[in-house]
């Protein structure tokens, strides 16, 4: 009978055990993935604090383009406003395609492609967009992780009993594969 009684209080200790480390698993992998959105958000606010400067830039050159500054601010307010994960990244969409516009006009401006002011900028915003590249696929490896861990057993019945679901991944919007139009 005692012997029962330990064995019994050894699988209960095992089963306490893997719930607790299990818990302790979702917790930090669900930090990680809020933790690698805000890299996201650093690189988009660089973007962001890049606009206006190479706006002001631009528009010394191109003043009769307004309607290209004009998409290029409205999107840059949208993403400021912008409250979920998934408007921010509708918000950064349009901001890239806002950004169309801009080298666009450096095509059709040779004064503006000679501009040392709109070389740096235009260098810099490369940099950074490579930057929301890298984050990003950062953030889906971290999604996919928790992702796997939820959907494996027997961690997923841990993970509904703690209220811990899916993670979204960082998709690019709907007819993002498509190029951009621009018509002057």
């Amino acid at each position: 009978m005692k012997k029962s009684y330990i064995i019994a209080l050894v699988i209960v200790a095992l089963v306490v055990i893997y719930v607790w480390s299990g818990y302790n698993r979702f917790v930090t992998a669900n930090e990680a993935v809020d933790a690698q959105w805000q890299q996201v958000e650093v690189q988009y606010q660089r973007r962001l604090d890049l606009i206006p400067n190479l706006i002001e830039t631009v528009k010394g050159i191109t003043k009769q383009e307004q309607d290209v500054f004009l998409k290029l601010a409205d999107a840059r307010a949208n993403y400021v406003n912008a409250k979920s994960v998934d408007d921010k990244v509708r918000a950064a969409t349009r901001v890239e395609t806002a950004f169309a516009g801009i080298f666009a006009l450096a095509e059709n401006y040779p004064q503006l492609r000679s501009s040392e002011a709109f070389t740096t900028l235009m260098a810099q915003l490369e940099g950074t967009e490579n930057r929301v590249s890298v984050e990003r696929g950062r953030f889906n490896e971290i999604v996919k992780s928790i992702n796997t861990m939820i959907k494996k057993f027997p961690a997923n019945i841990l993970a509904r009993v703690f209220g811990f679901s899916e993670r979204e991944y960082f998709d690019a919007a709907t007819g993002a594969e498509n190029v951009p139009q621009v018509n002057f």
